[in-house]
């Protein structure tokens, strides 16, 4: 009993470490801002945007009476990656240009796609949490009186909020040039999306059935599927 009580202590505790490391890092960054490229700024007002967006829902769903969770230590490892190569390693890299070494130089109109990839991928990224509403959980997570949302984007595909990660992912590279701050989220992401969306959709179909069932077949996974339109289940 003691280990399992201490378990989730050092999970919160290593939270609360790296969420006041990334704060120190982004205000860092900020502080070096005439050091960063125009697509590094780029990138930089685009990840604020992100936590403008996910904030409010974090700070209401956080009341949320949980009645299933698959958040184990597999779930764990993957929300560290993603935090890590998603946000971590690019603070750090702006904050005191730490991985010059792992530098690469792409021509101007790669860094404008990347940085006009920031908009779809800030309009699904909040679509998607709208469209959830309570329903959101950033773990593996069914809160009581779950519903299964068909409506908005996602009467189109199951997963926006991954698509919209996936834009921001593939448009990091390209605004941030380098190996290690810029890259590195691709496949950390990659590997993410082949591991939890596999338990993601099989939470699901146990808690909803046949109405998952029919709702796969009327939707795409990250790739909209407009060929056919989904019901209210």
């Amino acid at each position: 009993m003691q280990q399992e009580s201490k378990k989730p202590l050092i999970s919160s505790l290593l939270s609360v470490v790296l969420t006041l490391a990334g704060l120190v890092l982004v205000v860092a960054a900020a502080l070096n801002w005439d050091a960063s490229s125009w697509a590094e700024r780029v990138w930089f007002v685009a990840f604020a945007m992100t936590f403008v967006i996910r904030v409010p829902y974090s700070a209401r769903n956080r009341k949320n009476k949980i009645a299933e969770s698959r958040s184990g230590a597999v779930e764990q490892w993957l929300l560290a990656a993603m935090f890590l190569a998603m946000m971590l390693l690019p603070m750090l890299h702006l904050a005191g240009r730490v991985f010059t070494f792992a530098d690469y130089h792409l021509p101007d109109w790669a860094a404008a796609v990347g940085a006009l990839l920031q908009l779809p991928y800030l309009w699904l990224f909040w679509r998607a949490h709208a469209d959830l509403g309570r329903n959101w959980s950033p773990g593996l997570e069914l809160r009581e009186d779950h519903t299964l949302v068909t409506g908005g984007v996602y009467a189109h595909m199951r997963h926006p909020m991954y698509a919209a990660i996936w834009l921001g992912a593939i448009a990091q590279p390209l605004l941030i040039q380098n190996w290690i701050a810029g890259f590195l989220v691709i496949p950390a992401f990659a590997a993410m999306c082949l591991i939890r969306i596999p338990r993601e959709e099989a939470m699901m179909k146990k808690r909803f059935g046949d109405a998952y069932d029919v709702y796969m077949a009327q939707s795409g996974a990250i790739i909209p599927s407009f060929h056919r339109h989904s019901r209210t289940l």
